[in-house]
């Protein structure tokens, strides 16, 4: 079987990499998702990576409790910056070839974000995360994927979750939940379902970009979707949905 995409954007939350941890990275966590990460690319998939910062600090959580809430936001992004340089600390020790791009300068640390150049290095088959999210505050690692997606002219976007899929109701809370295979970014929207948040979704939408929401904890499983397996749920134009 074929990759069905060339090249992809990855959003990785966060909290994914936490692990049975309350705070911090798990070291193993980390090295899964490097490895899954490491088993696409094998295959010739050009990947960028987004990758939240929930794990150290929520800037929405900070300005709960009195921070101001631009200074909050920039600390969340400092936050995704610590996540992008552990991801990319293994997965050169795994022999992948992978630059951090910044939306905040920070050049003891990372590569600013310059498109054409993140592009470039995708060419060379070295995989690209982008930190800092927007580099903006108010702006969501959600909205930082959708926006780097289509920077760097994905074919999709791939969010790796806990969950198989997008859900009618949360399916750890609900025992019935109703999976769906395919769903359209309106009714993702309309019924306000956690796939993305609204913004990303309608980034998504006006740039017919799909997103694939899968389950990134089940070994294998982000290889299976990229090679067009029935695994997570596709959120695509109502006009493909069938």
């Amino acid at each position: 079987m074929k990759p069905q995409y060339n090249r992809i954007l990855l959003k990785v939350s966060g909290e994914a990499l936490l692990g049975d941890k309350e705070f911090g990275i798990d070291a193993e966590v980390l090295k899964f998702i490097a490895q899954e990460i490491k088993e696409v690319s094998n295959l010739g998939v050009e990947i960028g990576i987004v990758i939240g910062g929930g794990n150290i600090f929520r800037g929405l959580s900070a300005a709960a409790q009195g921070i101001e809430r631009v200074m909050a936001d920039q600390m969340g992004m400092l936050a995704t910056v610590i996540n992008a340089l552990a991801l990319q600390s293994i997965l050169e020790k795994m022999g992948i070839t992978t630059r951090v791009q910044s939306a905040i300068q920070i050049a003891a640390l990372a590569e600013p974000f310059i498109r054409r150049r993140a592009i470039r290095h995708l060419e060379k088959g070295r995989i690209v995360i982008f930190a800092a999210g927007t580099g903006s505050p108010y702006f969501t690692t959600d909205t930082a994927a959708a926006l780097r997606a289509i920077e760097i002219e994905a074919k999709a976007i791939f969010k790796g979750t806990k969950v198989n899929g997008v859900y009618d109701a949360d399916p750890q809370r609900v025992k019935n939940a109703t999976k769906f295979d395919t769903i359209t970014y309106l009714d993702v929207v309309q019924r306000r379902l956690k796939v993305m948040d609204s913004t990303a979704v309608t980034l998504c939408m006006e740039n017919n970009l799909p997103i694939v929401v899968f389950n990134l904890t089940k070994r294998g499983n982000f290889k299976k979707v990229i090679l067009g397996e029935n695994v997570g749920t596709k959120v695509i134009g109502g006009d493909h949905e069938k």
